[in-house]
């Protein structure tokens, strides 16, 4: 099964479900602001996708904690992104050992394809 995470009110997570269900591809989605993924799960999307690709630092929250610039570790950023789940870079999808990250209909296509 496709888990998508991320936020309710997000764009791109909207956009996202909207191109599954009219691919007819079955999908549970997961707000991290209410149900937050735990430092297992974390560390496991980290592990499969990367987390320079995980954080997103274009985003409001990435602005508003002055992170611009700060030299971190990555265990910091870690911590940082566990405490503030809601800098993960959208669409986080998993499924099963794969992870993917962002909206791109050729590849979610084909990450679907595979994964779902």
């Amino acid at each position: 099964m496709l888990t998508v995470v991320g936020i309710k009110n997000c764009n791109t997570i909207s956009k996202t479900l909207k191109w599954l269900e009219e691919q007819e591809i079955n999908y549970t989605f997961r707000d991290v602001k209410k149900n937050p993924l735990s430092a297992e799960e974390l560390e496991d999307a980290i592990s499969k996708v990367g987390l320079d690709t995980l954080v997103n630092r274009r985003g409001m929250k990435w602005r508003s904690l002055g992170l611009a610039g700060k030299e971190l570790t990555g265990e910091e950023l870690a911590e940082i992104l566990f405490e503030h789940q809601t800098m993960i870079k959208r669409p986080l999808l998993l499924a099963g050992d794969a992870a993917m990250v962002g909206f791109d209909e050729d590849a979610l296509g084909v990450f679907a394809e595979e994964y779902a």
